[in-house]
């Protein structure tokens, strides 16, 4: 799974989420020729990333180019079960990308578009937002 080899900090705080504030950067294909593009809000795990990977790769059976344009960087904690208040910030769980409206999630290039939107398709379903798919022009 994705998650960073080197941190400058271990720990971070959540953020707050802005949910009508528009992705600003990453929102036109750069690679491939179509693409899966979020159209809501939603913190995207590594897990996910790595199903909707396996997903289409499995669709496309080891043809084409897949890129995947985001990256899990955010770290989330957690506490254990049953452990009272106090003692501070839990250890670090798992990673996750803050995604907003607009963000080109992945990418696909070197198939027929028809294999290419069936396999983006399937990824969607995989995925904690809505999403559609975007084609260059």
């Amino acid at each position: 799974m994705l998650e960073p080899k080197k941190q400058k900090f271990r720990k971070r705080h959540k953020g707050r989420a802005r949910k009508r504030a528009k992705e600003t950067r990453g929102i036109a294909l750069s690679h491939g020729s179509i693409g899966i593009q979020a159209l809501g809000t939603s913190w995207v795990t590594a897990r996910q990333i790595e199903a909707v990977r396996k997903t289409i790769a499995h669709t496309l059976k080891k043809e084409g180019k897949v890129w995947i344009r985001v990256f899990p960087d955010k770290p989330v904690t957690k506490f254990p079960p049953e452990v009272t208040m106090g003692g501070g910030k839990g250890d670090v769980d798992h990673h996750v990308v803050s995604v907003r409206p607009g963000r080109v999630l992945f990418e696909i290039d070197g198939v027929e578009e028809e294999m290419a939107r069936e396999a983006l398709t399937k990824a969607g379903h995989k995925l904690p937002i809505k999403t559609r798919i975007i084609t260059k022009e």
